[in-house]
Order: structure tokens, then C-alpha cells, then sequence
């Protein structure tokens, strides 16, 4: 049957492709970039607009946008907007059968205007297939809600379809997934223990972030890996312009940033470290919480030219560190430490085409450490070594196509004493190698869709792989001007697990592991349905409801008696749900309201 399968997705991507190719027209393209004009960032989801041809498109996360079709022979004006910075026009010429190529620094102005508001709404697609997605900017980090300061994922967790264990925890539940099942990334590297304070907050610290985008289901064949969602976390490259600083207190940490040019490029250093732990009393019923944590980042953006035209050169690096030291020596102690190390190359070409590759590494450490509590010691290693390529290249009716390599390598190690002194040593390691393809319709106004599929040629567990496709498709119709149905379904496969309960509300010791030889791959199919209405300029309401099933959930065995037993059981679930947002914005003040309302059914033996 997967045969079958994977050969009818490859007949779909083969007539969509051929149809693509269209009879030389003329036609020319313009690319532009667009960054902001005192520091050098890139500005996503900024807009660029011709209205002499009511025509436009916005810029992606590396502030690029493209626009396609374009009659050649002449001149138009462009406006390039972005809300919170002074517009600018631009008269740019169209060659034929080439592409224009525009940098546009935008410098902020005070105030917005309402006729700019508009702008921005008009260069948006109407056809774009953005189902469950949640696009954030810098601009909208700075109004979502904080708690003792500001932290991305209890941001997250104000989203319809996302849930939390309460107001102790900082882990996050999306649409009747595990916290294990949410795929998080930081610049495309996995974060796999992504919590400061026993889980109570992110280590993700805000001032570094540009962009983040969060897909709460129906994500594209690009992303896997994971059942439930992908939050993907693009952090600032730094000030290519001058040296600045930047240094605030909360009543939990303090925090640094440092940012400047370098020859070709710019730098960012970030840092933050605890200050006292009295806060998290607060949180914890008026216990003592004698944690320590820190952690800190640097980036470096070099581009030049002369050595490659429209190339940017990106290194990252990412440490935190947490450690729980009780005074009384009849406590256990913990600790836990994240180690990232990213290197990318992305490159744009002199046709519509743009590629990226990626090697990066990801390691997390966590360890129990008994003292004379009488505890039982555990300790987990995990390794992740990760090289990915990319590819898209835009045709000229609008239409997308993507291509891309993934290889990963993991391995986990996790070493467990029972209460019989008997020493468990868990080691496992594999390697995935993944192909996936997606083509992205675009060139009707009324109709958009992104067809893709995910094989994994190898797994990382023993039972994973072996051709197994993930096939995804999302699609939008826009049935008049202002009202759009959305819809989305795809098959999603895990090959990683954690060693915890998830009805624990603080998790101190939580390992990974490789699923076991003796259980399948966790998969999961979505479906998702949706609309949008746009009444007038400012209000939009959007109602989406969802289907998900779940198979083969690797889940802690809670009746493991010996050390022989296994310590996963397989188990299988469904949720489903709907959603409502609704959102006002003008230029003096935004509102936004959201409902929620989901249901989730888990069985596992005889358990449900």
C-alpha cells in the first residue's frame, strides 16, 4: 500500500510540474530586500506592493520577497510598507526575462498611518496556504502577554489550541499533542529540553528573537519529526550599523545583549543568568527553590559581494545551564544543560531560485544526583548531529517548488538505578536520511495549494524508515472577495520519546530516548478545516476546526514492576476540536479574542 501510494504522489508532483512550464513570455521578475535602516535586520513579513498593477507579495523570515509576472518594457512605482516604519517608493524598470533586483532600508517612524495599515493588508495573497499557522514578528513579541518577564512559550500558550499544565509550568500542549510531540527549533536547530526553572520558563530569551513561526498542525513536507507542531524561532543577526547595548532586571534574572558590524557582517552575544529564586515561590505554593540557570548566545552574519552575490554566511551558538542544589545533603540535586552549534549558507541566484544548507549540532545533558536522599540516580546523554540542504525555486506563473536532503544523526544514552540497586544502561543510537518534495500552487488568485511528501529512505529507531512516506497537503479557495475556506490533511511520524509522565506538572529529569526496537513509530494523520472572513479593513474572524489520530504513541509504562519490564507501552488516541479568533486592528490600538473548545481520548491496554 505504500508503494501505491508513494507512486500516485510522485504522478501528482510529475503534472504538476510539466504544467508549470509556460511558453516565453514578456514577462520579468522583481526581487527585493528589505531591512531596516538603522540596525541592518532583515524586516519579515514587510510588504511591497505595485498598484498600477494590483499586484505584490510580502517578505519572507531573511526579508526577501519576489514578485512574478511583471510586464517587461517599462517602469513602475513600488511601495514598500511595514507597519511601525516610514513607507518608501521606489520607480524600478522591468527587463524581460529578468530579475530586478531592489535594497530597501526602511527607517521607523512614531507613528503609522491608516492608509499604510491598508497597504500592508493588500500585498498579502489571498491564496496563500497558511492553515494553522501563527506568524510573529518582533512588533507582536513586544505586545503578547508576560508573566515575571517576558517568555515565548507562556506567550504560546494564550493561543486557542494550546494549553498548559497550569500557571507553574512553562510546557505547552498543542490540540490534544503531548509536550514531547512539538517539534521546537531555534535558527533550524532542535532544542530538545528547551526549559529554565524546572520547566516554569523558556530558554529562549526574547530580546534575541527577529521572527518565529508557529504551525499548530497541517505544517509542510519541509518539517518532521515530530506529531503535533512545529515552533520554528529565528533570532536577530545584529546591528550592521554601530555598536549598542542593551542591559534590564526582572525580579527573576538579568539579562545582556551586545550587538555591532563587523567587517562584512554584524555580531549579536546575548546573556542571562538568575538573580534570586525567591519569585519562585510564587509559583510553587510558598516552597523553596534553590534553582540556578543561565545562559547565553552569539551569532555572527557575514555577506560579501564580491565573493558571492546575494550569499550570507551564519554561525550560532547556544548554551543554557540549570542545576537545582538543595543545602540538605538527605535531597537529591539536578542538573541540565543544552549545548547548540549552527552553521548556514544561504544563497540567492540570478534566476528564481534559492537554496540553504545547514549543518548544525544539538546536545542535552540531564543528570539526578541522589546524595544521601536515598533517590535513585538517572542520567541521560543525548547527541543530535544534523545536515540539511534546501531548495526552492519560484516559476514564472507564481507556482513554488521545493526539494530537499535531510540527514540526521542521534544518539541517546540514559542510564537508570532501580530501587533493587539494579544498574539500567539504555544506549541507542541511528541515523535518518530523509527526502521531501513539495509543489506550491499559486498562479490562480482564487485558489492556492502546497502539495508535499516526506520519505524517510532511513530511520532512526530499527523500525523506522523503509520508505515510509509522509504525504501533506494544504489548500486555500477563496470563495469571494474577504471570505476564504482552508483545509489541510497529513500523515506525521516521531522516532523520539521522553521517559515521563505527562500529567506531572514540574518534570525535573526528563530523558529522551530512541523509540525501542520492541515498539513502532509514533504517527499521527491531521485534518483540518477552516475559514476566514474579512469584514471591511480592520476586523477578521477565523473559525477553524480539527481531526487528529494517533498511533502507536510510545507511553511510560506506569505497571513496570522488574527491571526486565519494558518501560514503554504502545498506545493509541484521538482529539478534536474547534477554534475562534477574532482580531481588530487600526492604527491607535490591536484587539484579539480567541475561543477554544477540544476534546482528547487516550487507550492504552486497558487503560483510557
Amino acid at each position: 500500500m505504500l508503494s501505491t501510494r508513494s507512486l500516485i504522489i510522485c504522478c501528482i508532483f510529475l503534472v504538476l510540474i510539466l504544467h508549470s512550464i509556460s511558453l516565453a513570455q514578456d514577462y520579468g521578475r522583481l526581487r527585493g530586500f528589505v531591512s531596516d535602516s538603522t540596525s541592518g535586520e532583515v524586516l519579515p513579513y514587510s510588504n511591497a506592493f505595485i498598484e498600477e498593477l494590483y499586484m505584490g507579495a510580502s517578505t519572507d523570515i531573511r526579508g526577501q520577497f519576489l514578485i512574478s509576472q511583471i510586464p517587461a518594457g517599462r517602469s513602475y512605482e513600488v511601495l514598500i510598507s511595514y507597519i511601525g516604519y516610514k513607507s518608501k517608493t521606489l520607480v524600478v524598470s522591468i527587463e524581460k526575462d529578468k530579475i530586478t533586483e531592489i535594497y530597501v532600508k526602511l527607517a521607523p517612524a512614531s507613528y503609522q498611518l491608516k492608509d499604510i495599515e491598508k497597504v500592508g493588508e493588500k500585498t498579502s495573497k489571498q491564496n496563500e496556504t497558511d492553515v494553522s499557522l501563527q506568524q510573529i514578528d518582533v512588533r507582536k513579541l513586544e505586545l503578547l502577554p508576560k508573566s515575571v518577564e517576558a517568555d515565548i512559550f507562556r506567550s504560546l500558550q494564550m493561543l486557542p489550541g494550546v494549553q498548559s499544565m497550569g500557571d507553574v509550568s512553562g510546557k505547552y500542549y498543542v490540540r490534544g499533542g503531548a509536550s514531547n510531540q512539538n517539534l521546537i527549533m531555534l535558527n533550524g536547530i532542535t532544542v530538545y529540553n528547551p526549559y529554565h526553572g524546572m520547566g516554569m520558563f523558556s530558554v529562549i530569551e526574547p530580546d534575541m528573537i527577529n521572527s518565529l513561526d508557529f504551525y499548530k498542525g497541517g505544517f509542510d513536507a519541509k518539517f518532521g519529526s515530530r506529531l503535533s507542531s512545529v515552533l520554528n524561532i529565528h533570532t536577530k543577526d545584529g546591528n550592521r550599523n554601530r555598536f549598542s547595548g542593551k542591559a534590564s532586571l526582572s525580579f527573576l534574572s538579568g539579562k545582556l545583549l551586545v550587538e555591532g558590524p563587523i567587517p562584512g557582517g554584524a555580531f549579536m552575544l546575548t546573556g542571562r543568568k538568575n538573580i534570586k529564586s525567591d519569585i519562585l515561590k510564587k509559583f510553587l505554593d510558598g516552597n523553596e527553590a534553590p534553582v540556578e540557570f543561565y545562559d547565553y548566545s552569539y551569532k555572527l552574519d557575514y555577506s560579501n559581494p564580491e565573493l558571492l552575490k546575494n550569499g550570507k554566511f551564519l554561525i550560532f551558538g547556544f548554551n543554557s545551564h540549570d542545576e537545582l542544589l538543595n543545602d540538605d545533603a538527605e535531597s537529591e540535586d539536578f542538573k541540565w544543560t543544552n549545548n547548540l552549534f549552527g552553521f548556514q549558507w544561504y544563497q540567492f541566484y540570478d534566476i528564481p531560485l534559492y537554496t540553504q544548507v545547514t549543518i548544525a549540532s544539538s546536545n542535552f545533558n540531564g543528570e539526578v544526583i541522589p546524595n544521601l536522599s536515598g533517590a535513585l540516580q538517572k542520567k541521560n546523554e543525548l547527541s543530535d548531529f544534523s545536515i540539511n540542504f534546501d531548495l526552492t525555486y519560484i516559476s514564472d506563473n507564481s507556482n513554488e517548488m521545493g526539494f530537499g536532503l535531510q540527514f540526521k544523526l542521534l544518539e541517546t544514552k540514559l542510564y537508570l538505578q532501580s530501587s533493587d540497586d539494579v544498574k539500567t544502561a539504555l544506549d541507542d543510537k541511528g541515523g535518518n536520511f530523509t527526502l521531501y518534495g513539495k509543489y506550491k500552487f499559486m498562479q490562480w488568485k482564487n485558489f492556492g495549494a502546497d502539495l508535499g511528501v516526506r520519505i524517510n529512505v532511513t530511520g532512526i529507531s530499527k523500525n523506522g524508515g523503509s520508505l515510509f512516506p509522509e504525504p501533506r497537503v494544504n489548500m486555500t479557495y477563496v470563495v469571494a472577495p474577504g471570505v476564504k475556506l482552508k483545509g489541510a490533511w497529513g500523515i506525521y511520524q516521531q522516532e523520539v520519546a521522553t521517559l515521563t509522565d505527562e500529567r506531572d506538572v514540574i518534570s525535573l529529569f526528563e530523558p529522551y530516548v530512541i523509540v525501542p526496537d520492541y515498539l513502532e513509530p509514533s504517527t499521527s494523520t491531521h485534518y483540518i478545516f477552516g475559514t476566514e472572513l474579512d469584514v471591511g479593513d480592520n476586523l477578521i474572524f477565523e473559525i477553524e476546526g480539527f481531526y487528529k489520530s494517533f498511533e502507536n504513541l510510545a507511553e511510560l509504562n506506569e505497571n513496570k514492576i522488574y527491571s526486565w519490564d519494558n518501560d514503554f507501552v504502545s498506545a493509541s488516541g484521538e482529539s478534536y476540536g474547534g477554534e475562534l479568533i477574532t482580531t481588530y486592528n487600526n492604527p491607535l490600538f490591536s484587539f484579539t479574542t480567541s475561543y477554544s473548545l477540544s476534546w482528547t481520548f487516550k487507550t492504552r491496554d486497558d487503560f483510557t
